[in-house]
């Protein structure tokens, strides 16, 4: 049995046919770099600027890909926070390389926010990164304080430790500061008579 598929057929076929949503544009860290920047391993050779247009086109960014983009980006980046030209390995590289790494995680996550692999490695290298500043944070403050600013870094003091109350830990706490506060009690007497005992040799070393 053949069945003739007539027109009002074919128009509720299209009907039904799931509309395709639109990805929207979403906007990447990688907008700023121009496209006709060479690409890192082609920058610093002399014979480049001899080359022929369409030889120079293909070895700009316009043609690179994402790994050579983020390239760029994260030399860029290194380039603001170094000490030195020879500084490859400091903490505030090694933020600044995390820090491209993970901008590109977000705008990834964005256009397919399911991916948890690359979430997971996105929220490991952004504890990683809270590690390295909190460290630049006690030790240099000026050079933290220049490093977010920078790298465009909004800093958040980790939450200070917080536990959940239960009964069996309140009762625990109040047996443990009771046993605590008795046997301050009992040793009250030994500290006083040290404390008289000092008292009486800081005045024999004094006359």
């Amino acid at each position: 049995f053949h069945q003739v598929c007539g027109p009002f057929n074919q128009t509720a076929r299209c009907y039904a046919r799931p509309v395709r949503r639109k990805r929207k544009d979403i906007p990447s860290h990688l907008d700023d770099l121009p496209p006709t920047m060479l690409k890192k391993d082609y920058a610093n050779v002399p014979v480049i600027n001899s080359v022929d247009d369409v030889v120079r086109r293909l070895l700009s960014l316009e043609m690179a890909s994402q790994k050579e983009k983020m390239k760029i980006k994260t030399q860029q980046l290194v380039e603001k926070v170094r000490r030195s030209p020879s500084d490859n390995g400091s903490f505030e590289v090694q933020v600044a390389m995390l820090t491209a790494k993970i901008r590109s995680y977000e705008e990834h996550l964005q256009r397919h926010p399911k991916d948890k692999s690359n979430r997971r490695r996105m929220l490991m290298d952004i504890d990683r990164r809270r590690k390295l500043l909190a460290y630049l944070r006690r030790v240099r403050y000026d050079t933290f304080e220049n490093t977010c600013k920078e790298l465009n870094i909004q800093y958040t003091q980790p939450p200070p430790y917080y536990r959940r109350v239960t009964k069996r830990w309140v009762v625990k706490k109040a047996f443990c500061l009771k046993v605590f506060q008795e046997a301050r009690k009992l040793k009250a007497p030994q500290r006083l008579k040290q404390r008289r005992e000092w008292q009486a040799r800081a005045r024999a070393a004094k006359e």
